[in-house]
């Protein structure tokens, strides 16, 4: 069976054009707003005008959102931008590759920083929210990124609309974001009634050859796993992802395989170390070849997790012959 890439798919987790409200430059509110995450209070009393994104999955909403205009500055990609983004990624400054240094940060002026991973706000990176605050820059993270796990929300569809919900009241676009969740609760609809996953056991491979790190039974690769009706052979680990190991995939035998393709760790890295390996190569699902790629930033809870749910689908149901 020949590799199944599932190409950029039509489904398009933002607004359509015609749902899409006035451009970003008319969009206010004229009272403070206040959103509480991860125990702190973000609260502005305009919306920003320039916001930097410390991590591609906070980037990929203010894309979303149509914010491109009102960015200062990005940083931190895992993957490529999705193509129907790419222009308006285009516009904004990438500040460095990976987290860029305090100096270069300040040095783009920000009036509000978002970030998906508490990481962000350290000493090393941007410095810490309360540092932050008295500078006169708001801060935003993501209710999945924080520090302390007690504070973390769970990994859901709903947490990714109530993030998206927050920076779109944040700027004044309310009505974005309910236009992109409703397009994500069609879409995750239409997945569910596919059920292109049952009676599949998938491993969903993340990334690692001495021992595999996988997705477990609480994150995104368990809720797009969940979507299309397959099983995740490892979903009674703790956890969105965990590292396991090979004699544990082997025991799995799974009867297809979810590969993340990042660019630290690519796909056909993957698979060519699977159909190299003497005892992996004989799994079902390496014999078979059948593997579905999927974007990193697909398989985080985030603004494009229901896209991987769509092209999950597509990839497990256009596998033959099946199990």
């Amino acid at each position: 069976m020949a590799i199944l890439l599932v190409g950029a798919l039509g489904a398009c987790t933002g607004a359509p054009e015609a749902d899409k409200p006035a451009a970003a430059a008319g969009s206010s509110h004229s009272t403070p707003v206040s959103v509480s995450r991860c125990g702190v209070t973000t609260t502005v009393t305009s919306p920003p005008a320039r916001l930097v994104t410390l991590n591609q999955g906070a980037t990929e909403v203010a894309l979303a959102l149509d914010l491109q205009t009102r960015m200062a500055g990005t940083a931190y990609l895992d993957d490529a931008v999705p193509a129907r983004w790419k222009a308006a990624y285009d516009t904004v400054p990438v500040l460095s590759e990976k987290y860029p240094s305090k100096e270069k940060l300040l040095a783009a002026r920000p009036d509000f920083l978002y970030a998906s991973y508490s990481s962000a706000f350290t000493d090393k990176v941007a410095g810490t929210r309360d540092e932050l605050g008295s500078q006169g820059i708001t801060t935003y993270l993501s209710p999945l990124g924080c520090a302390d796990s007690k504070q973390q929300a769970s990994a859901s569809f709903q947490t990714v609309w109530d993030e998206l919900g927050d920076v779109a009241e944040v700027f004044g676009v309310a009505p974005r974001a309910a236009a992109i969740r409703d397009a994500q609760k069609r879409q995750l609809a239409e997945v569910t009634a596919k059920s292109a996953g049952k009676g599949l056991n998938v491993l969903w491979y993340d990334s690692g050859t001495k021992t595999p790190y996988v997705g477990a039974g609480h994150g995104g690769p368990q809720l797009v796993l969940d979507a299309v009706g397959a099983r995740n052979v490892f979903d009674t680990l703790a956890g969105g992802w965990k590292t396991t190991s090979w004699e544990q995939v082997v025991a799995a035998d799974p009867d297809a395989i979810v590969l993340a393709d990042a660019g630290w760790d690519t796909a056909q890295s993957k698979i060519d170390y699977l159909e190299h390996d003497p005892v992996l190569n004989k799994l079902k699902a390496v014999q078979r070849r059948a593997y579905v790629v999927v974007p990193f930033s697909e398989s985080t809870p985030g603004v494009l997790l229901a896209d991987g749910a769509v092209r999950v689908s597509a990839g497990l149901g256009n596998l033959t012959p099946r199990p």
